[in-house]
C-alpha cells in the first residue's frame, strides 16, 4: 500500500465486527506510529488501550455527545490518547520557544493519532478520532497521571462498515500561493 493509498483509503469508522484487535498487532501499529515527528524529538504522546469492563465504562464519560459511547463500546478496544505534560514547545531553561507556547503538544498529539490511524489502516483495522468526551471523568477512570494530559480516544477494530469518501475541497480552494 501506498502513502497515497493509505492517506485517501482510510476512513473513520464507527461500526465494528465483533473480534478482538491482538495485544501483539496493536504492538506493531504502536511501533509503526512512534515514527511520527514530535517537537525537538520529545516523543510525548503515550497511549493506553482500554478493553473490557473499563472500555464500558469509559464509553459512559461522553454525556456531551452520547452517540461517542455507543461507537465506543460497539469497539473491541478503545485507544486513549495522552500527552507528557511540559515538555512540548519549551526550551532547556523552561522559557516557551515560540509565541503559541505548550500548544504544540496538541500537534504532536494529532500527528501521532494520524500515523497510528494509518498504521492502524495498513493492518487492516479501523479507528475514529474522538474529542468529544468528559475529559476529568474519563481521566480519573483511566488514572491518567498529573503529568500528562488526555488527549483524544480512539475506538479501534475490524471495520463492520466502508463509508465512502466525503466530497473533498479544489486543491484550488485549499492552496494559494505568495
Amino acid at each position: 500500500m501506498t502513502a497515497k493509498e493509505c492517506i485517501t483509503g482510510r476512513r473513520s469508522i464507527r461500526q465494528f465486527l465483533d473480534k478482538p484487535v491482538s495485544h501483539e498487532l496493536l504492538s506493531q501499529i504502536v511501533e509503526t506510529a512512534s515514527y511520527a515527528p514530535s517537537w525537538k524529538h520529545t516523543q510525548i504522546v503515550r497511549y493506553i488501550a482500554v478493553e473490557g469492563e473499563t472500555k464500558q465504562k469509559l464509553a459512559q464519560c461522553t454525556s456531551a455527545y452520547p452517540n461517542n459511547g455507543k461507537i465506543m463500546e460497539n469497539a473491541p478496544m478503545v485507544i486513549a490518547v495522552t500527552v507528557i505534560k511540559g515538555r512540548c514547545g519549551f526550551e532547556r531553561d523552561g522559557s516557551y520557544t515560540t509565541e503559541r507556547g505548550d500548544s504544540w503538544q496538541m500537534f504532536d498529539a494529532g500527528v501521532a493519532s494520524e500515523a497510528f490511524c494509518l498504521a492502524a489502516y495498513e493492518q487492516g483495522l479501523g479507528t475514529v478520532i474522538m474529542g468529544i468526551f468528559d475529559q476529568k471523568e474519563a481521566s480519573d477512570l483511566l488514572e491518567i497521571p498529573e503529568e500528562r494530559e488526555l488527549i483524544a480516544l480512539i475506538p479501534i477494530g475490524y471495520p463492520a462498515e466502508s463509508p465512502i469518501a466525503p466530497k473533498r475541497k479544489s486543491v484550488e480552494e485549499l492552496l494559494s500561493y505568495k
